[in-house]
């Protein structure tokens, strides 16, 4: 007997919501990371080999490989059970997901900021973003955690369910693979610059319709919260093309819209100042409020994704079957 994948979805995003990711946890991304690590390694190691050709045969080789051992994992377990095979689907998905990580990261920022310990809301903040944290004041952690909230929403939840309706548990788990390859070599430094091209350009492109696909979604999501759902499509229209990345600023700009308040700005990176281009349509900072309602709006913007896809799904399989 098939098992329908939108069943493997709503469950695996039922499970993470619930079960969040114990550290204790043996998970696939962290091989993922290994991977990609020993890949860079041996690559690097072919003197012959132009650094931005090493780079895509990276990408080639970790998001190949994360495919065929997704897809044989799958089959070895179908050809065991078929219920097996559709519990492994539901594993895969649940790893491949991180609405509760994100939320339990950001909550331990909101907890030590409500008690006024601005040190330890520093040092948990630190572990989200890649900003220099030891100078912020409240606001300034706050509008970090927010930002990584918003940020996070697409990358942690709604593409890998993107292309886990389109593709399943294996598509879902490819798309971390791509995610992890850009977090391990997208950087625009002297190392990366060749060497992490290819990962960082895929990792725009299957990042495109995802981050863009979000935004209605968290538009939806404010107006059940009451936020300012009006302002969501004019903070993207008037600020999204102002980020540094194609897509970041997608999400990053709506959900500044439906809280009401401004990201980007001035910050740090080693010591160095940066002034960031500023994404909303309002003029406040971000606060202890604002970390609340980001991650509500984070999870009930995931699962107005999750809704709506299931329902295309749904209608396109209907309408397929109608024509034949």
């Amino acid at each position: 007997m098939m098992y329908p994948v939108e069943y493997q979805i709503a469950a695996a995003f039922l499970v993470d919501f619930l079960a969040g990711d114990p550290r204790f946890l043996p998970h696939p991304v962290r091989a993922i990371g290994w991977l990609a690590a020993a890949t860079e390694r041996i690559l690097r190691s072919i003197r012959c080999l132009h650094l931005r050709i090493a780079g895509v045969m990276a990408v080639i080789i970790v998001v190949g490989g994360t495919v065929a051992l997704a897809y044989a994992f799958l089959l070895l377990c179908g050809f065991l059970h078929p219920l097996l095979q559709f519990t492994a689907g539901i594993l895969i998905l649940y790893f491949s997901i991180a609405s509760r990580d994100l939320a339990d990261h950001a909550y331990a920022v909101l907890r030590p900021l409500a008690v006024n310990d601005i040190g330890q809301a520093r040092r948990s903040v630190s572990m989200i973003v890649g900003r220099d944290t030891s100078s912020l004041d409240e606001q300034g952690i706050a509008q970090a955690a927010v930002e990584s909230v918003a940020e996070n929403t697409v990358d942690g939840v709604t593409a890998p369910l993107f292309y886990a309706l389109l593709f399943g548990p294996v598509g879902a788990l490819a798309y971390k693979a791509v995610n992890t390859l850009d977090s391990s070599f997208g950087y625009k430094n002297e190392r990366y610059l060749e060497f992490g091209w290819a990962s960082a350009r895929f990792d725009d492109l299957v990042n495109f319709l995802p981050s863009r696909l979000t935004v209605p979604c968290i538009a939806a999501a404010a107006a059940l919260m009451r936020l300012r759902y009006r302002d969501v499509l004019p903070s993207v229209l008037s600020t999204a093309g102002k980020h540094t990345s194609p897509n970041a600023g997608y999400p990053e700009a709506a959900f500044a819209g439906a809280l009401g308040v401004r990201f980007g700005g001035p910050r740090s990176y080693g010591g160095v100042v940066t002034d960031l281009p500023y994404l909303g349509i309002a003029e406040n900072r971000p606060n202890i409020d604002s970390i609340k309602q980001a991650v509500v709006l984070m999870l009930l913007s995931s699962g107005v994704f999750l809704v709506t896809g299931v329902f295309l799904r749904l209608v396109v399989q209907a309408a397929m079957l109608y024509l034949m």
